[in-house]
């Protein structure tokens, strides 16, 4: 347990029963399989040289047993007019054993019960699938956003949300984009750029569900940065912030491109996107150290943002931004390094739950696993709490067999 700095006179503890007596927590966490980094396949650009986009649809997963989700990652959760959701990113397989993704959901509902795993049979999933000649209701209008060039392949992960009113906005992954034109005048053979999806809760009482109708192709990353520093694009996962002048904020991955023989090339950065009323989609010109990545965003005070990335050091570097990103002050001395990522091994450290509450004064609450001591120990997800000098670990909120990793907090 820490409590502030070394040089600082200790404040009483918060006992468990005083906190949880304080406030309600909701908390979603995907077990240790699967959840780690962005999807290594990328976008296959089926359909190159055609002269026409694809258009693209959403659509239920079947139940009939010819498709079956197995497997849930990257949670987030959102409330919309008083009902909670999980959201998360699912995988599953095809009778034939083919491979899909998908963004699943589920009405969560406080009772006296036990808590209870998600059913990847129950859960509501939804698929984004070309459209045939037959469709004639196809979300993905590229044309509209690409002029001339083809959006030629989707892939559907990490799912990144924020809630606007009754609209979930959500970053649903990436698309791929033959024969763009930079703003340099400059053609690349083949862009990607990120899918932005909106979905409203529909359904009467139990039965109600997050259902995605709409899908957009945001601008090619090369087009929203001024100077080409990264490269693949990826949803951070998890919330993101709505701030109090409307921009809404999406923490998210990149792979940062080479620019000089001392670089690694392809290393994973965080950064923000954000677009408001009155602008339009940009990328925050500062961007994490090489090897950050899972990133975590909450707002915290007036128009301060907060980012916790897990990084290859094995740390969990916490910055500051007064300026939506533009620039960032690393919390060193306070939050930041103060929490290890990964246990010893090569296995990739997870995004953390990441959220702020009000008790007695604002402070920020973070979801993060530690590890047993003993070889192959399992971790165990510990909810800790902070008003940005002092830190408390709370104590356990998963079980001791349960092998947690990512994890979102509302």
């Amino acid at each position: 347990r820490r409590e502030g700095r070394e040089s600082e006179p200790q404040r009483p503890n918060m006992s468990r029963q005083h906190f949880y007596s304080a406030v309600l927590i909701l908390l979603v966490v995907m077990m240790c399989c699967n959840t780690g980094g962005a999807a290594s396949s990328g976008v296959t650009p089926s359909g190159q040289g055609s002269s026409k986009g694809k258009l693209f649809f959403w659509r239920d997963v079947e139940k009939t047993g010819n498709e079956t989700v197995d497997a849930l990652r990257v949670p987030s959760i959102v409330e919309v007019d008083g009902d909670v959701f999980a959201v998360a990113g699912a995988k599953g397989r095809k009778k034939d054993m083919s491979r899909f993704n998908g963004i699943a959901s589920e009405l969560l509902t406080l009772t006296d019960q036990e808590r209870k795993e998600l059913d990847t049979a129950q859960v509501k999933t939804q698929v984004l699938e070309e459209c045939s000649s037959k469709k004639e209701k196809c979300s993905l209008q590229n044309a509209d956003r690409t002029g001339s060039q083809s959006v030629t392949g989707v892939s559907v992960d990490r799912p990144t949300t924020i809630v606007e009113g009754s609209d979930i906005y959500m970053l649903a992954g990436i698309y791929g984009l033959e024969g763009t034109t930079d703003t340099a005048g400059k053609t690349e053979g083949y862009e990607l750029g990120l899918l932005l999806a909106r979905g409203k809760v529909s359904g009467e009482n139990n039965e109600k569900r997050i259902s995605w109708n709409d899908i957009d192709t945001l601008p090619t990353i090369s087009n929203i940065q001024p100077k080409k520093y990264v490269t693949v694009p990826f949803g951070g996962g998890g919330s993101g912030v709505k701030m109090e002048d409307g921009t809404l904020v999406f923490p998210m991955e990149g792979k940062k491109r080479k620019v000089s023989d001392t670089e690694n090339d392809g290393k994973t950065v965080s950064l923000l996107i954000y677009s408001s009323a009155t602008q339009s989609w940009k990328l925050s010109k500062w961007m994490s150290a090489d090897g950050c990545g899972d990133p975590s965003v909450v707002k915290w005070e007036k128009d301060k943002l907060m980012m916790m990335t897990a990084c290859d050091d094995g740390r969990r570097r916490v910055h500051e931004s007064g300026d939506k990103g533009e620039s960032w002050t690393e919390a060193l001395g306070t939050l930041s390094r103060v929490w290890g990522n990964k246990h010893e091994g090569s296995e990739k450290g997870v995004r953390s739950g990441f959220t702020t509450a009000t008790i007695d004064k604002n402070v920020m609450l973070a979801t993060l696993p530690v590890y047993a001591k003993k070889v192959n120990g399992k971790s165990e997800l510990h909810l800790w709490l902070t008003d940005n000098t002092h830190i408390v670990d709370i104590g356990p909120v998963s079980g001791e067999e349960e092998d947690v990793a990512a994890s979102s907090l509302l």
